[in-house]
């Protein structure tokens, strides 16, 4: 194995701290979409909702009916009015989980996992003029 430069060493440790700093911002920024989303649903809140959301997102499970797989769809605006009519709200307090795990980041691309009570989500996420917003869920009911 050969060992590594000490320049390269050095010129990593030399990198403006914005770009190191990046990371940790964006990890934030995105669990605070997913929080946005899972909270907006659980407390009716149909603004944090829809800021979570980019416009054309596509929300789908797939049912199967008689054996055969069905996709099922939701876009932005059926979603937020779903948490504006408050159907999240019928979820006792005690009982909305809303566990938020990031599973990747790559520059403006984000897979995030969240775990409620009776399903499980999983997000893309993207950088879409500054803001965190989540373009594409595919869900799945625990049960």
């Amino acid at each position: 194995m050969r060992p590594i430069p000490i320049a390269l060493l050095v010129a990593c440790a030399a990198l403006p701290s914005t770009l190191r700093a990046q990371v940790p911002a964006d990890s934030a920024a995105i669990r605070a979409t997913a929080l946005d989303y899972i909270e907006g649903w659980y407390t009716g809140d149909a603004a944090r909702m829809e800021r979570a959301l980019h416009p054309k997102l596509a929300k789908r499970i797939v049912r199967s009916q008689n054996g055969q797989s069905q996709l099922g769809d939701m876009t932005a605006e059926q979603l937020i009015a779903a948490t504006r009519a408050g159907y999240g709200k019928q979820t006792p307090e005690a009982e909305r989980q809303r566990d938020v795990t990031i599973l990747d980041v790559f520059r403006d691309a984000a897979v995030v996992k969240i775990v409620a009570r009776d399903w499980i989500d999983y997000l893309q996420v993207a950088k879409w003029d500054g803001e965190w917003k989540i373009v594409n869920v595919l869900w799945a009911l625990k049960q």
